[in-house]
């Protein structure tokens, strides 16, 4: 499964202020399954949507 960032927001809001929730909930809305993350590194919150990497299916071995 891969991840991919939609949109990053500094942790130090102001204070009553969810810019991350309110942007994730906004794509929630419009049927991406976004989430919120924190990034401990860089001190951000992340805005995700987890996206299934298809499965190898493997060749089959041909005979000669």
């Amino acid at each position: 499964m891969s991840r991919q960032v939609l949109e990053r927001f500094p942790a130090g809001g102001p204070r009553g202020s969810w810019p991350a929730e309110e942007f994730a909930g906004a794509r929630r809305d419009e049927g991406v399954p976004a989430r919120v993350v924190m990034d401990l590194e860089t001190d951000t919150f992340l805005v995700i949507v987890e996206q299934r990497t298809p499965e190898r299916v493997p060749e089959p071995v041909r005979e000669e």
